[in-house]
């Protein structure tokens, strides 16, 4: 039986510290994964990111149903924090208004709609640009918004499947095997949020904005990596290599008595350490079938039941400290929650719990990355839907009560349902 892991209370940041995006405006017409990570890293540092999501459910992933908490979905909490949430009705003229009236403060807007959607409803960045010359605008698709599929929904695993990079991902006698977590898309969102810190950059010097944009289809070609390049030099389609890339024996999955373990290594320099003074067998060294890597590669099953037999001589604990003793790039195989509790995880103090308004608090995985001098903001959850409506209108826009109500009247926000969340019309 599972239980809620116990996580600390997360550190406050220094008072007075600079953020590296203060002032910085960002209108986020985003859902679902790449687009939320991109526009959730911008949060992070310090830039206003104000979430537009449909009154009608909002984002894709509220309702996805990996594990929820105070009636908010993991997969929504880890790609929204750090923003303030409106929710608007763009099938309605008034919504629309608010929309514009969004696009027209902002230095940055970030949309990944269906191909035309913005279009239709005079979002586009033809259409905003003249009354904002400076805006920065990036769109996030599939397979991009020109050429004949810029109309074409996609999705992260259709490609990784239709680019190749699926292909790479598997054993050899297997199907091809997409990643676990949506990596396609993750990579777009950090694709995305450097394309819009370049055009920051270039903003500095040209004094104009312009419009950036990221595919799904591209970034997964990206990734395809040296593999990818080496078809292009020499024609031959790579495969899939498992744990071992280009079937090194001496690179994947091995078990000891006990628990299995993944070793790395991959030239002769750490394999004659490996033999020697790990496995205490300098035959391997000696050997012609093993003196050197091509011919590793060569034998690599005969090799690797010979390294096998060896581990599963004895436990995993004995293994590591040989290893490490001999300075072999070794690592233990981790579920999640082992990986999670582990001390090379925890000495880094990026897990920790947030306050949150209905489940009281909720696990927080903070930004990769550290700055020194500009670190990231304090965490704050995730919004509920259209939580900062009204903060929104009247902070951002300098919209006042009378004309909040008259919104509100329009229908501008969706349903009265939505309106306790929303926070409209009350104090």
């Amino acid at each position: 039986m599972s239980s809620r892991p116990e996580l600390p209370e997360r550190t406050p940041r220094r008072d007075g510290v600079p953020t590296a995006l203060d002032g910085l405006l960002v209108v986020d017409f985003t859902r679902v994964v790449a687009g939320p990570a991109c526009t959730q890293t911008l949060a992070d540092f310090g830039a206003e990111v104000i979430k537009i999501e449909n009154p009608d459910g909002g984002d894709d992933t509220r309702a996805y149903e990996h594990a929820e908490i105070g009636g908010e979905s993991a997969a929504f909490l880890s790609l929204n924090r750090n923003k303030r949430g409106i929710a608007l009705d763009f099938n309605n003229p008034a919504a629309l208004e608010v929309a514009r009236a969004l696009i027209a403060k902002a230095d940055v807007v970030v949309e990944n709609f269906s191909g035309g959607v913005m279009k239709k409803f005079g979002l586009d960045y033809a259409s905003v640009a003249p009354s904002n010359p400076c805006l920065i605008y990036c769109s996030i698709s599939a397979y991009g918004r020109t050429g004949d599929f810029a109309l074409r929904p996609g999705f992260d695993p259709i490609t990784q499947a239709e680019s190749g990079f699926m292909s790479l991902n598997g054993f050899p006698d297997g199907e091809p095997v997409r990643t676990g977590p949506p990596i396609v898309d993750m990579a777009t969102g950090m694709s995305a949020c450097n394309a819009i810190l370049l055009a920051l950059i270039a903003r500095e010097r040209l004094g104009r904005g312009q419009q950036v944009e990221v595919a799904l289809i591209d970034t997964a070609v990206a990734m395809t990596g040296f593999y990818g390049m080496a078809y292009l030099i020499n024609g031959t389609n790579p495969g899939r290599f498992g744990n071992s890339p280009n079937g090194s024996p001496t690179v994947g999955v091995y078990h000891a008595s006990d628990r299995p373990l993944y070793m790395a290594c991959a030239n002769d320099r750490l394999y004659r350490r490996l033999a020697t003074e790990v496995l205490e067998r300098p035959d391997l060294v000696t050997d012609p079938d093993f003196a050197h890597r091509k011919a590793r590669t060569a034998n690599r099953e005969k090799l690797r039941a010979i390294i096998a037999s060896v581990f599963a001589g004895d436990k995993l604990e004995n293994w590591m400290v040989k290893m490490k003793k001999a300075n072999i790039p070794v690592g233990y195989l981790r579920t999640v929650e082992e990986g999670f509790n582990a001390p090379e995880v925890r000495d880094r103090h990026r897990l920790s719990k947030i306050p949150h308004p209905t489940a009281g608090s909720v696990p927080n995985i903070e930004s990769p990355v550290s700055m020194s001098l500009t670190p990231i903001i304090d965490p704050v959850a995730a919004p509920l839907l259209g939580q900062h409506t009204k903060d929104v209108l009247r902070e951002t826009l300098g919209y006042d009560d009378l004309r909040i109500a008259a919104l509100v009247e329009a229908g501008a926000f969706g349903k009265q349902g939505n309106m306790a969340q929303s926070d409209i019309g009350s104090d």
